[in-house]
């Protein structure tokens, strides 16, 4: 898989495109003028590996809110703009890293002049959000719907305002809830611009098929070199959203963080509590950061085989169960033992690299 060659564009100091980490955002569900809750989230987030977090700025009191929530916080903050142009510089002043603003209802030129000379004269870059249920109707109109080529246009024609006022410091999004117009959205603007692409599908939904849905949208595309950073918008906790951005990156082959659990989806011959041990040792991982692939197998007969790729596993028998390591047998255990001593050889492992 070869990149697509973008910008490069700095949101604090994240940078996005030009070759950097596809990196991996989220935004918070919480009421951006709570501060307490909002940083408590934030925290949570930066626990879970986000580099950049979006706020909702609905009105003056959130955006008078930024400067404090900064303060206790140490990722990037984005401000979410709709509406008001007031609002982003407002945001601005306060001192957000980035603005995202949607074409569809930030208005005509004029309102969106005094916000890019704003961001212009403090550097701060502005995320072109396109979303296929907000379109401008003159957009609708022309091209007789929501279409893929609708959305393109539609950010392309904001790129040009925006280059004619000498603002550069651009990135663009064009998510829709349907993949496979996002998808083509995404490779049509591809061929046409060098601006770094924010992915995601948007309302997504929640759950399985939510995850789904992200993962085979956005996969898709940065299987093809196309994205320079992403978000997973499930309905639910954001920490999941990061969670899951990761995993694809992971599945890919793009990007590692934290441990990896290969288990079995177990079988007749499964005769141990896979289930119940996979939680605990998930528990027990949960806050590593150090890449590694851990296995829990249920059957000793297939076991080291199929997971010979792993750092560290077990294979379950009947009560007993044998340790290795990539994928060669190391020694007995009971399976009173199987978590602690997964645990501890995880931990020396992760000494090691450190």
């Amino acid at each position: 898989m070869r990149r697509r060659e973008t910008r490069q564009i700095a949101v604090g100091p994240v940078k996005v495109g030009g070759g950097a980490p596809i990196s991996v955002q989220s935004m918070t569900k919480t009421d951006t003028r709570d501060i307490r809750k909002t940083v408590h989230q934030i925290r949570r987030l930066e626990e879970a590996g986000c580099e950049i977090v979006r706020v909702a700025v609905v009105d003056e009191e959130a955006a008078r809110a930024i400067p404090e929530i900064k303060k206790r916080i140490r990722i990037p903050v984005i401000a979410d703009i709709h509406f008001y142009p007031r609002l982003a510089l407002m945001a601005m002043e306060s001192g957000a890293d980035g603005l995202r603003i949607n074409p569809g209802n930030i208005g005509r030129r004029d309102r969106l002049k005094p916000i890019v000379m704003e961001a212009k004269s403090r550097s701060i870059p502005i995320r072109i959000g396109v979303n296929s249920g907000s379109l401008e109707k003159e957009f609708l109109k022309r091209f007789g719907g929501t279409t893929p080529e609708a959305m393109v246009s539609s950010a392309l024609r904001t790129i040009e305002w925006m280059d004619d006022l000498g603002f550069h410091l651009v990135k663009v999004s064009l998510k829709a809830s349907d993949v496979l117009k996002t998808i083509q959205a995404y490779r049509l603007f591809s061929n046409k611009s060098d601006v770094p692409l924010h992915l995601g599908v948007t309302e997504a939904g929640k759950g399985s098929g939510a995850i789904v849905k992200s993962s085979l949208g956005m996969g898709v595309l940065l299987n093809e070199g196309i994205g320079d950073t992403l978000r997973v918008s499930l309905t639910g906790s954001p920490v999941e959203e990061v969670c899951v951005g990761y995993e694809i990156l992971r599945a890919l082959n793009i990007r590692k963080r934290g441990v990896e659990i290969i288990s079995c989806p177990t079988c007749g011959r499964c005769e141990i509590d896979l289930t119940t041990l996979v939680k605990k040792i998930e528990r027990g991982v949960a806050k590593i950061t150090t890449p590694l692939t851990v296995a829990m197998m249920g059957c000793v007969v297939n076991g080291p085989g199929e997971a010979k790729e792993a750092d560290v596993g077990i294979a379950g028998g009947k009560g007993v169960g044998v340790l290795f390591k990539k994928g060669k047998v190391v020694r007995k255990l009971n399976e009173k033992e199987f978590v602690q001593v997964l645990l501890n050889e995880v931990r020396g492992m992760v000494e090691d690299k450190q």
